[in-house]
């Protein structure tokens, strides 16, 4: 068995140091069934009965990159509770549901299951608290008291520290000290910021040792008692990175006030999914909800963060993947992600923040570990392909909403970026864009797959730098394309053909260069001297994706990634069962990654492979129904259909996490066919396909530009899927294109 194949459920060994993401290293123990709740910056995670236990994990309560609380128990008479159930689907709140053990008090007994717990859980971004109510119900025929102690504890650590870097500079850790029945823990950073929790217990604890309350509880036959906790952090202001920062403490009455409604209002202004298939209407109401939790506000502008728990911040391959995938819901997010994007784009070169003039970040964090300099993300710029991806999500967002608005308002830094790629042009790695790393804190790997070992060779060697990837390829080719049209649009057709031009010259090129007849596929990458790492990889679907690919060439591309060592039956992998490098719980050497099946399934329906796209949305849909609350995770293992029924978790994988999130909506739109364009006021539908579950399917309220159209989709007799306009508000032409 190859290495970290032990990791499923326990820890996941220490990888190299260079280049590494939390898939590869982080020593905590698996949060694949944590109950995640989350509100703006503030999030928290606890374990199935609500607990954050001692020791090494990745639970607890989060906020600006910093973990402040790390441990949290509940006893009952020094006994734990047992856990019964637990929800936390609607995103900022979490209800948990305990009863006790038998229990001995003095001389009374109290049998198992006489009691129960029902712990809810707010936390409120805005108000920067945590509210628990816990409500106990004595179920039993005789009156109780029991002594219920809580105890807290406050590492303050950085959020890269929780995941296995040690810190080279620590602050001071103060000592807990309780005042007027408040437990407060403060921290005075090595950043110069202040950080502070205050633990505030409702009744009044009877009795307190060191950072355990112990409230006592009164309890007649049939009737309730209460404890209400709040957990209020602060975090005092610094100057040394432009970052909004909450600095307001909260009262236990006025916690989660407002939020109920958020997400309901948020969800009112997308459009409306209807159709009889359960399973589908949750799967896409669960993403939907999903990504209302991770949005976050930054700078003025919304943006997914990338997930919970060690990515809510902004990426800019993620935050633009998951706007991608998201524009038939709500454009309005793709637009504010690509206008806080440009206010971060490089401006000069930096070899330690990897920063170069008109790059798109890569990764922006603001806990103390950057405010220190230890790590170069303040912000980052390690990513081959952001870049591109900002240049095709404004194209894309342009085709949906028929402006050019933003493209104008934008236009010096797409420009910037264009020029950039240019310079990106790597002439020992056969003239493509390619990378080397430039620091040693910095990723090895720069593409979407970013782990150490990710890009490989056929004998298991690691690729050599300078790497280009097949894929990065594939989006500046559809980056020049979709951008030349805007050109053409705003009346610059000098720069338009020129566009055309270069996209054409390097799409010949790439299908020359990048083919390998031995593999039947694309390479995953060329490296050092134009040599080929000669793997099968999905890179090659989201190849198709770009448009870059020769369609003759794409029908082996899609007949290799469908064949058993690439599609485990829930999705394709990231790399093939047959290669050397094969780990399927590897986290980009093996596993099954959503959004790149989303991706891949768009490739296969732009070259009019409808069949095999339907499969892959199949497989994802059939995932997701085992996951909790039916919520995609950021990555699962590549363990087959056949050999378990469920897919396996991978342990420390994020969720939620947004381009996940937003894989079932893309899905979705591509299966439809929907494809927008706007400047024309033309939705056109082109050969929907749906699983055969599914045998109406309408989408109301669908936004073209200043227009909306209500569609519907049915089964016929011959098991075809045909699409009707039901209405279409505003100026706008639908046309259906049905398969041959």
């Amino acid at each position: 068995m190859t290495r970290n194949a032990h990791a499923v459920e326990g820890h996941v060994p220490q990888g190299p140091a260079r280049g590494r993401r939390h898939g590869a290293f982080s020593p905590t123990a698996s949060i694949a069934r944590a109950i995640v709740i989350k509100d703006g910056d503030l999030f928290f995670l606890s374990a199935r009965d609500g607990e954050v236990p001692a020791g090494a994990h990745g639970l607890g309560l989060y906020y600006h990159d910093c973990r402040y609380l790390n441990r949290y128990e509940l006893r009952l008479a020094g006994c734990r509770a047992t856990p019964l159930a637990a929800t936390g689907t609607e995103g900022f709140r979490s209800i948990i549901e305990l009863t006790n053990p038998e229990l001995r008090i003095g001389g009374d007994r109290i049998p198992e299951e006489n009691i129960g717990f029902k712990c809810e859980r707010t936390v409120d971004g805005t108000k920067l608290a945590l509210r628990e109510r816990i409500v106990i119900q004595n179920f039993g025929l005789d009156h109780i008291d029991l002594p219920v102690s809580l105890t807290w504890d406050a590492g303050f650590e950085d959020v890269f520290s929780v995941r296995g870097m040690v810190a080279e500079r620590r602050g001071t850790l103060e000592r807990p000290t309780w005042t007027r029945g408040v437990l407060a823990f403060a921290y005075a950073g090595a950043d110069g910021v202040r950080r502070t929790l205050d633990v505030h217990v409702t009744p009044a604890p009877a009795r307190t040792d060191g950072t355990t309350a112990e409230v006592h509880v009164s309890v007649e036959a049939g009737q309730t008692a209460e404890i209400v906790t709040t957990l209020a952090l602060h975090e005092s202001a610094s100057d040394d990175i432009d970052e909004p920062r909450g600095d307001r403490a909260a009262s236990a009455a006025d916690v989660g006030h407002g939020l109920d409604d958020a997400c309901a209002r948020w969800l009112a202004g997308h459009p409306e999914l209807r159709t009889p298939s359960v399973l589908l209407q949750t799967l896409v109401q669960r993403s939907l909800r999903d990504l209302h939790a991770l949005r976050t506000e930054q700078r003025g502008h919304a943006f997914f963060a990338a997930g919970v728990p060690w990515y809510v911040a902004l990426f800019g391959r993620d935050a633009i993947i998951a706007a991608l995938e998201t524009l038939a819901w709500d454009p309005s997010i793709a637009e504010q992600t690509l206008r806080l994007l440009a206010t971060y784009q490089g401006r000069r070169v930096d070899a330690w923040r990897e920063e170069q003039p008109g790059k798109i970040l890569h990764e922006l964090r603001v806990g103390e570990m950057a405010r220190v300099g230890e790590i170069p993300q303040t912000p980052y710029y390690g990513s081959i392909d952001a870049t591109p991806l900002f240049l095709i999500l404004l194209a894309r967002h342009a085709a949906w909403t028929g402006t050019l608005r933003v493209f104008h308002d934008l236009r010096t830094h797409v420009d910037a970026a264009l020029d950039w790629m240019d310079q990106a042009i790597d002439r020992r790695a056969g003239g493509y864009i390619a990378y080397t790393g430039s620091t040693v804190k910095g990723l090895a790997n720069q593409g979407w797959k970013d782990s150490g070992d990710s890009v490989v060779n056929r004998d298991g060697t690691l690729a050599r730098p300078p790497i280009a990837l097949a894929e990065v390829q594939g989006y500046a080719y559809f980056a020049q394309r979709a951008i030349a049209d805007l050109y053409e649009r705003a009346g610059d057709e000098t720069r338009a053909s020129a566009l055309r031009y270069a996209a054409d010259e390097l799409r010949g090129r790439f299908n020359r260069e990048f083919w390998v007849d031995a593999i039947g596929t694309y390479a995953l990458a060329l490296q050092q001297d134009g040599a080929p790492a000669a793997v099968v990889a999905s890179n090659a679907g989201q190849v198709l994706w770009t448009g870059i690919a020769d369609p003759a060439k794409a029908a082996g591309v899609v007949a290799r990634l469908m064949r058993d060592d690439m599609f485990s039956g829930w999705g394709v992998r990231t790399l093939s069962s047959r290669e050397r490098r094969y780990n399927p719980i590897g986290y980009h050497v093996g596993t099954v990654w959503p959004h790149d099946n989303a991706l891949i399934a768009a490739g296969f329906r732009r070259y009019g492979f409808d069949t095999e796209a339907l499969r892959v949305l199949d497989g994802i849909l059939a995932a997701a129904m085992h996951f909790e609350h039916q919520r995609l995770p950021e990555v699962f293992a590549g363990f087959t259909r056949q050999e378990y029924e469920a897919p396996v978790h991978y342990p420390v994988a994020c969720h939620p996490q947004a381009w996940a999130a937003g894989a079932v909506p893309y899905l979705l739109e591509t299966c439809l066919g929907l494809v927008p364009d706007a400047f024309e006021r033309r939705l056109s539908v082109v050969r929907p396909v749906l699983p055969d579950y599914v045998s109406t399917l309408e989408i109301h309220r669908l936004r073209i530009g200043d227009a909306s159209a209500d569609l519907r989709f049915e089964r016929g007799p011959d098991g075809m899927l045909a699409a009707k306009t039901l209405r279409v508000d505003g100026p706008l032409e639908v046309v259906t294109e049905t398969a041959a």
